[in-house]
């Protein structure tokens, strides 16, 4: 995705600070939330643009971003999804929080790459004993695991009760996630 191509949907972001990053990556139009508190002229606007466009929604991957991403998604159940790294958007300086608008130009371009779309009926073929099994729900280390495989995914980082529930409404095979947590075992062993 190069900057000179623009992008059919419309963004939803937080604030002003995100869509001059955004714009700084891509070629779109976005809709600001001012916040996880949206108001109902914002969430119309959000709806109206979804049935001409679509959305992406790109919010930032903490508690706040989380909540506008379910606000957004319960309006426009077809929404789209991009998430970036935590690790990615991070502040230059110690103050301030996690965001979009501290994110490269290339960790944007490629959350954008890797937009999933919900499954309006998704099936659960990862179980409770695969999450187990990978040391996922419970334990010493889980946190961390769901940190790395959400990472390694592009989903956003869930707690282990969504985890089961984000890897099936983005439709992440059993063999992708099998895949995945091999890849991730392999490189904390080098």
């Amino acid at each position: 995705m190069t900057i000179n191509k623009k992008i059919k949907e419309v963004i939803v972001v937080e604030g002003k600070d995100d869509t001059k990053r955004i714009n700084a990556a891509v070629n779109a139009d976005t809709i600001e939330t001012r916040g996880s508190a949206i108001d109902e002229d914002t969430l119309q606007l959000i709806e109206k643009v979804a049935e001409t466009r679509g959305i992406i929604i790109f919010t930032d991957p903490d508690f706040s971003g989380e909540k506008i991403r379910k606000i957004v998604s319960e309006a426009v159940p077809e929404a789209k999804h991009a998430f970036i790294k935590k690790s990615q958007a991070v502040p230059e300086r110690s103050t301030g929080s996690l965001g979009v608008e501290h994110a490269s130009p290339e960790a944007i371009r490629e959350a954008l790459a890797h937009v999933y779309t919900v499954d309006d009926n998704p099936v659960e073929t990862i179980s409770v004993d695969d999450l187990l099994h990978f040391g996922l729900m419970g334990g010493t280390g889980a946190k961390q695991r769901r940190r790395e495989l959400s990472e390694y995914l592009n989903i956003g980082y869930v707690n282990a009760k969504q985890l089961r529930h984000r890897l099936a409404m983005f439709q992440i095979s059993r063999t992708d996630f099998i895949q995945a947590m091999r890849e991730i075992e392999e490189k904390n062993n080098e």
